[in-house]
C-alpha cells in the first residue's frame, strides 16, 4: 500500500494545507470536498516485519500479539483512534548500540496507524510498538522512513522490526519474516464528493468495472500511496490476482495525503488507498471546507 513536495504527516495538517493552498480554480467543479466510495476494493491483513535473524524476537512477537488481542488492549489502543478514546503519545529514544533498544522503522504518514505531531509520534501502530517494548524490557527507537524502505531496513538488519501498516506480502518475506496477522483491512477509492459515477457500485468487481470504463474513456490518473496495495492494485499484481486498471496512469506519492490533496488540485481523478487512511484524510479534509 507510501518528490519534491513536502510531507504532509497526519490528516489534520494535510487538510490545513489544503484549505490554505487551494483555490476556486482548483478541481474539476469548484468542490473541495471528497469521498470515499463504501466498498472494500481489497482483502488483506496487516502484520510486523521482524529481522529474519532474530527468531527468538518473532517468537516474542507472536506471544505478545495473542495477549493484547485477548487482554482487551489492542480494543483499547483501537478505541483511541476509531473510537472515543484519547490518542497517546509515543516518545522514540536516541538511537544507542550500548543499550538494550528495540528499533522499529515505520513510515510516520499512515494515519490512524502511524504519524507524528510535534517530536511525538502516535497511531494503533506506535502505541502497539510502546507496549512491545515494555513488554520485552528494552528501550524504544523509532526510526522513520519511506515506506518503501521499511522492510529493507530490517533486511539490512538496521531495524529490528517493521511496524507500518504492512500488509503480508510474499515478495517482502524475502526481506522480513511477517507475525501473525493483527489487523484486517481493505483497499477504498476516493473520488470528488460530487462525483456520481460510483455511487450505484454494490462490490469491488462494480467498481473496477467502472473505473476500467473510465479508464479507457482515456487521461484518467489515480493516486496511490508509493509501494503499497494501492499501487499493486492499480497497476496489477499477478501475485494478488489483482488485473489492473490498465488504461489508467498510476500516480505515486510518498502518502495518501499529498494524493488527495492533488485530487482536490484536478490534478488526478482518484486516489485509491487503505480504509483507515482514507477515512481519516477525507473527514478531516471536508470538516476543514
Amino acid at each position: 500500500m507510501k518528490k519534491l513536495l513536502a510531507i504532509v504527516l497526519t490528516c489534520v495538517t494535510a487538510a490545513a494545507t489544503l484549505a490554505g493552498c487551494g483555490s476556486k480554480e482548483a478541481g474539476t467543479s469548484g468542490s473541495k470536498q471528497t469521498k470515499v466510495i463504501d466498498v472494500d476494493l481489497t482483502s488483506e491483513e496487516y502484520a510486523f516485519g521482524v529481522d529474519k535473524t532474530q527468531p527468538e524476537l518473532l517468537e516474542k512477537v507472536n506471544e505478545f500479539i495473542e495477549e493484547i488481542k485477548t487482554n482487551g488492549t489492542f480494543d483499547e489502543i483501537c478505541d483511541r483512534y476509531f473510537g472515543s478514546g484519547t490518542p497517546e503519545g509515543v516518545q522514540s529514544a536516541a538511537l544507542d548500540e550500548s543499550k538494550d533498544q528495540l528499533v522499529v522503522a515505520t513510515n510516520a504518514a499512515f494515519e490512524p496507524f502511524e504519524y507524528m505531531q510535534g517530536e511525538s509520534y502516535y497511531g494503533i501502530d506506535m502505541e502497539i510498538a510502546a507496549a512491545l517494548a515494555d513488554y520485552l524490557g528494552k528501550e524504544l527507537v523509532i526510526q522513520n522512513m519511506d515506506f518503501d524502505a521499511v522492510c529493507l531496513s530490517v533486511g539490512q538488519q538496521k531495524c529490528d522490526i517493521a511496524m507500518a501498516g504492512l500488509t503480508i506480502k510474499e515478495d517482502r518475506k524475502e526481506y522480513v519474516d511477517f507475525s501473525n496477522p493483527y489487523y484486517s483491512a481493505s483497499q477504498r477509492l476516493i473520488v470528488m464528493a460530487d462525483d456520481t459515477d460510483f455511487d450505484d457500485c454494490k462490490s469491488a468487481e462494480d467498481v473496477e468495472a467502472k473505473l476500467n470504463e473510465k479508464a479507457a474513456e482515456g487521461g484518467v490518473k489515480i493516486g496511490v500511496q508509493n509501494g503499497t496495495t494501492g499501487q499493486f492494485y492499480v497497476e496489477g499484481d499477478e501475485s494478488w490476482g489483482f488485473a489492473g486498471i490498465s488504461a489508467a496512469e498510476c500516480v505515486p506519492y510518498k502518502n495518501g495525503s499529498l494524493a488527495v490533496q492533488d485530487l482536490i488540485n484536478g490534478n488526478i481523478k482518484y486516489v485509491i488507498i487503505d480504509s483507515a487512511p482514507a477515512k481519516c484524510i477525507t473527514e478531516a479534509i471536508n470538516k476543514m471546507q
